[in-house]
């Protein structure tokens, strides 16, 4: 049977890698105290509950206390709910699943968990090389279970969530959902699908359900990522610190810390976002991306030297071409060309690896090239991106790769979908704001690329190394508002309409 020539497969060099098988409408007010009240009564009474625990059930003298849980029950809870675990856990979750494959070939639910699993592992370490394995294990976990397995059709979605394959994961996300309707950790994948298609209504739709479902920290952190792309940033740091006040294991907690740290920088919190990264990394020492994120706020606040190691770790545990991007680009802001180049060089090596994995990294690679090499291989790119999955960030990219080539009216088609609300573009994004100012400077539309050049540094006044500055000089050239008289006859002249 193939299913038992799979578990074999994990006996030899390579494993399974040497198979075969390679209601809030778009645009709406955030429900912000009624569904956020819920939420916290719902954490307030938890925590009453655990109060009342240790008074009702206090520790007796001298009495053995629980054991922790072993870490592959831990790392098994942490893949069932779809939440982050740790990369030891992880490790020996793999192991016990293998063996279990081994011993019961036909078992779908060891077969999906192994999948989910290597996926996990996979996203953590930016070893693409992981996602072959997921798929090989969660399809023979549909061989073994062809209906109702919302376990593999759900592990299916995350594989190609993780891989940039927005659409794939829709189509695996909603099967998922007809299979188990009450499953409420399908709703997090479809969250992200939608997102990354661009289908505003449908994410609002998914929330709304995801909400009534659940209210626990992985649904409140996924809640949060939302409302920060809506631009509701005051309830998108709530749900991030209510989830991770409510994590149950120190990775989870780290990763939503992380995510809260961003949330901050993205304000240009600088002290605030530094905080929660360091409690990060010392919850995790594994959560690579909050040590990207110490790199990120170490730069802005004229710690270099501390920026420069912050990254060199992040990149030597996950080798995620953003971050390679962004110490190219902090090494390019210090002067130091040639090892920007060095990063750049790693940066391709490492998108082709991805590649190698099924992993789509071109949006990436579209940004790199428009400012870094090629703007027109760089278009090429970002347009087939965009006809595949057009999201925010894809929108944001592509207009700029337009304008590096000179077509700034098209390019403000796309910079203004990836800004302005009405578009879906509600994400408070210096750097898309920044891209829009510039745009609008080179079409002489000085009014407009004023204000959003200075909604920029406003937002987040050390955004980028390299663009923080450009922006000021941008700014300064254009010079304060011209004082200027009202012209005779202005309260009779026809109205300017936008864009005109």
């Amino acid at each position: 049977m193939e299913i038992e020539r799979d578990a074999r497969a994990l006996g030899r060099p390579g494993g399974l890698a040497g198979g075969p098988l390679g209601n809030l409408a778009a645009g709406g007010e955030p429900p912000r105290r009624r569904r956020r009240g819920r939420w916290i009564a719902a954490g307030v009474a938890v925590s009453l509950l655990v109060g009342c625990g240790i008074v009702l059930w206090p520790s007796r003298h001298g009495a053995p206390q629980p054991p922790e849980p072993a870490p592959g029950a831990q790392a098994l809870a942490a893949v069932a709910l779809g939440v982050p675990a740790a990369l030891p856990d992880l490790a020996v979750l793999i192991g016990q699943r293998e063996a279990e494959v081994r011993s019961r070939p036909g078992d779908a639910h060891s077969w999906a968990v192994l999948g989910a699993a290597y996926v996990e592992q996979g996203r953590r370490t930016a070893d693409a090389a992981n996602y072959p394995r997921a798929e090989r294990a969660l399809r023979a976990s549909l061989k073994a279970k062809p209906r109702g397995n919302a376990d593999a059709l759900g592990g299916l979605a995350a594989l190609a969530n993780a891989r940039r394959d927005f659409r794939t994961a829709r189509t695996w996300g909603e099967a998922a959902l007809k299979a188990d309707p009450k499953r409420w950790t399908t709703y997090p994948l479809l969250l992200d699908a939608y997102t990354g298609l661009g289908d505003h209504k449908a994410t609002g739709r998914t929330l709304d359900k995801l909400a009534e479902l659940r209210s626990g920290p992985a649904g409140l952190a996924r809640i949060g990522a939302v409302y920060r792309d809506r631009g509701w940033r005051e309830d998108a740091a709530a749900s991030l610190a209510d989830a991770a006040a409510g994590a149950s294991t120190p990775a989870e907690q780290a990763a939503w810390l992380e995510r809260a740290g961003q949330l901050s920088w993205e304000r240009g919190e600088r002290e605030e976002a530094l905080a929660h990264f360091d409690e990060a990394v010392r919850l995790d020492s594994d959560q690579r991306a909050a040590q990207a994120g110490q790199g990120r706020v170490l730069a802005a606040l004229g710690r270099t030297t501390e920026a420069l190691n912050a990254y060199r770790v992040a990149l030597a545990g996950q080798p995620n071409p953003r971050y390679a991007l962004e110490l190219g680009e902090l090494y390019e802001s210090l002067g130091l060309a040639r090892a920007a180049k060095v990063e750049y060089d790693l940066l391709r090596n490492r998108v082709r690896a991805a590649a190698a994995g099924g992993v789509d990294e071109e949006l990436v690679l579209g940004v790199f090239e428009s400012d870094h090499g090629d703007p027109a291989e760089a278009l090429r790119r970002l347009r087939d991106e965009w006809r595949r999955q057009p999201g925010i960030e894809v929108a944001d990219a592509l207009g700029w790769a337009l304008h590096r080539t000179g077509d700034d009216r098209e390019a403000l088609r796309f910079a203004t979908a990836a800004t302005d609300k009405a578009h879906g573009g509600g994400v408070r994004s210096a750097l898309f704001v920044y891209h829009r100012g510039m745009i609008e400077r080179e079409l002489e539309r000085y009014g407009p690329a004023r204000r959003h050049l200075q909604e920029a540094l406003r937002v987040n006044p050390y955004f980028s190394p390299l663009r923080a500055p450009l922006a000021r000089q941008a700014l300064a050239a254009l010079g304060d508002v011209p004082d200027e008289p009202v012209p005779t006859g202005a309260s009779t002249a026809r109205p300017v309409t936008p864009g005109s």
